[in-house]
């Protein structure tokens, strides 16, 4: 079961298209766990590169790298999603309370 700002390594194959992420990568969990922890049958995500591009906000956050998450990587806040709950392959630790708070506020930025 996953749960909101947790890291999990997922597999977004086959949606690659050509702006679209893909590949097996780390994406954060957005969605809130009352669907999270329910039988809702997929899960809002952003994922995660390790391809970093400075300066990038809003649409990008830096996250350090911490527990089994191996190198610093940017959140893409443009590229959420909703994936299939079946994609979650291993969970590679979480995000502080700051720094959902932080993308939080970087989403709305996007979507005002």
């Amino acid at each position: 079961m996953v749960s909101k700002g947790e890291i999990w390594l997922v597999n977004l194959n086959p949606i690659k298209k050509n702006n679209k992420m893909g590949q097996v990568r780390p994406v954060i969990v957005y969605q809130n766990n009352e669907l999270n922890h329910s039988d809702y049958p997929s899960t809002i995500i952003m994922p995660l590169s390790t391809h970093l591009v400075d300066d990038s906000q809003p649409i990008r956050y830096r996250l350090s790298k911490r527990d089994n998450l191996k190198k610093d990587s940017d959140v893409v806040i443009t590229q959420i999603r909703a994936i299939d709950n079946d994609r979650f392959i291993e969970n590679l630790g979480s995000l502080t309370n700051e720094e959902l708070k932080d993308i939080k506020e970087l989403l709305n930025e996007i979507l005002a």
